[in-house]
């Protein structure tokens, strides 16, 4: 038996289903690997259609990312000491390029971001992820992370402070010949 009425479900389709992809590439940062962050997407979106029936609010794409957001706080919870232990995987994090020359221009510095990004605390992480990857406003970050407003902003600020500073720690030592 279907769970949504056709009405409710056209409804989803048009104000759930168009996020998908901003919900993959959350989970993919917070759970840092994508096999791990399809299997709790798709888990949420099971939720999400069951649940959304309850749903009041307009704004679909917050109510998918906090309904992944807390998936993959439920699925690291589950694996503490397993995610602790995972190591970053270059080839897995990389997107391909279908240009190789672009690729190689671009490939030592898309390293360093993504390496900066994968040093972050988790929550810096998932703030900087919804704002400048996924271009949530501060409310909507708010609201998926279940934070306020205020400490979205400081976490975001402190979030880019220590991304900056790890970069360009990176940069100095690149030029010194230290790395």
């Amino acid at each position: 038996m279907d769970v949504l009425q056709p009405q409710e479900r056209i409804r989803f389709e048009q104000q759930v289903l168009p996020h998908l992809n901003a919900a993959v590439n959350l989970a993919r940062w917070l759970l840092r690997n994508p096999a791990d962050a399809e299997d709790v997407v798709q888990e949420a979106m099971l939720r999400a259609y069951r649940f959304f029936g309850n749903f009041r609010g307009t704004d679909g794409r917050a109510w998918l990312l906090q309904i992944v957001r807390n998936s993959c706080y439920t699925w690291l919870a589950k694996r503490v000491p397993r995610e602790m232990v995972t190591e970053f995987d270059e080839e897995v994090h990389q997107q391909p390029s279908p240009n190789p020359e672009t690729l190689a221009a671009q490939s030592d510095e898309r390293q360093r971001l993504m390496n900066a990004l994968e040093s972050l605390p988790i929550r810096s992480r998932e703030v900087l992820v919804l704002r400048e990857l996924e271009g949530c406003s501060y409310k909507e970050i708010s609201e998926v992370t279940g934070i306020p407003l205020g400490t979205v902003m400081s976490t975001l600020s402190r979030a880019r402070e220590r991304l900056q500073r790890t970069l360009g720690v990176r940069a100095a030592k690149e030029v010194t010949g230290d790395l």
